[in-house]
């Protein structure tokens, strides 16, 4: 019964961030029709511009869906992007090199967070806001300054467009054919993968079980250090790919990077439908957070009077709106829950 009602608590959920990204996209094309919003290419931007944060978020997801977190992500995008552009302009490594960098940077907080967390059972909190801290202040010393990256290869990445087969018209009557850039097909690739783990291998459905109950996890016979550590592992391989793709948009590394990325991410697998208190989530939720943000975001620049800062104002209501209506699905599942424990010793004394 209880699993029954989270499963149905996840798909309304799940159900309702979509509806709710529907809504607001119709709504920026009635709107805003005159200035180009129906046309195909400007929700091709939302992946393009949110192809880094999308990554980022689907490796929050795993965490999350654990009962974990990760506020250092932000932090590692920073890191990456300043150790790529120092490794590319000043070491003299090539793009592939700064990349295998970048991967090797995220994995060693994966590792360390992961043990830290899974083995010592330090609170993930505390654990990634250590390493928010380190991440942020390597970056410092690397250099305070920004590079700009000039790396040919790395630019002709950055620039390359895929053309996809539809478009619009304008107005001399030329079909002007839509594009993305790898980047996208890169998150969109994560995403399925990530998917596929959660929903068909033992290790995503360990991770469910673990957030769901972890004392029921363990006595299911799950490695329950072992599952969370390679989570963390995973999570920060996808910090620091998602964090090489955001240096792809912004070509430069500097300080005050992806500043409050790691919030962008957390309120976009919540917005998605991920518990924070862990066992429910998906990444498709999480994609749709992300189109969610991207579309505020879209809206906000295309009215052009308002501050950028009602993007945060909108999210943090959205974040606040889906916290509420998770607790009530979650209290409702465990009283429907506790109903049913009771109808069953109702049933057995009767029949004693």
């Amino acid at each position: 019964m209880q699993r029954k009602t989270k499963l149905n608590g996840t798909l309304f959920l799940l159900f309702i961030t979509i509806a709710m990204f529907a809504l607001m996209y119709i709504a920026g094309m009635i709107i805003f029709a005159d200035k180009g919003f129906a046309k195909p290419q400007m929700f091709l931007n939302l992946f393009i511009s949110n192809a880094g944060l999308l990554v980022i978020a689907c490796g929050l997801t795993l965490v999350m869906i654990t009962g974990g977190i990760d506020i250092s992500v932000g932090s590692v995008v920073a890191l990456v992007c300043m150790v790529s552009a120092d490794l590319m302009e000043n070491k003299g490594l090539s793009a592939v090199q700064a990349l295998i960098v970048a991967l090797l940077i995220g994995i060693a907080f994966g590792v360390v967070q992961g043990y830290l967390v899974s083995y010592l059972e330090i609170q993930p909190f505390i654990v990634t806001l250590a390493g928010m801290f380190f991440g942020r202040g390597m970056t410092a010393i690397i250099s305070t300054e920004m590079i700009s990256i000039k790396n040919e290869t790395f630019l002709a990445w950055a620039n390359a467009k895929i053309y996809l087969p539809f478009g619009y018209t304008n107005k001399h009557g030329m079909l002007v054919k839509s594009y993305i850039y790898p980047t996208v097909v890169v998150a969109v690739l994560i995403v399925i993968l990530v998917a596929i783990l959660l929903k068909y291998t033992k290790f995503g459905r360990s991770l469910y079980a673990i957030g769901g109950n972890q004392q029921s996890a363990i006595m299911m016979g799950l490695n329950v250090k072992s599952a969370k550590m390679r989570a963390y592992v995973l999570d920060g391989f996808l910090a620091g790919l998602g964090g090489f793709l955001f240096c792809l948009n912004s070509c430069a590394g500097f300080v005050e990077q992806a500043k409050g990325l790691e919030m962008d991410a957390i309120s976009a697998a919540v917005i998605g439908g991920t518990l924070l208190s862990g066992g429910v989530g998906t990444v498709v939720g999480t994609m749709f957070g992300v189109l969610i943000k991207g579309t505020i975001a879209s809206l906000i620049t295309t009215q052009g009077t308002l501050s950028s800062w009602w993007v945060r104002i909108a999210l943090s209501a959205l974040l606040c709106f889906f916290i509420v209506l998770q607790a009530i699905i979650g209290n409702s599942g465990k009283k429907s829950a506790k109903g049913g424990e009771i109808r069953k010793f109702v049933k057995k004394k009767k029949a004693a």
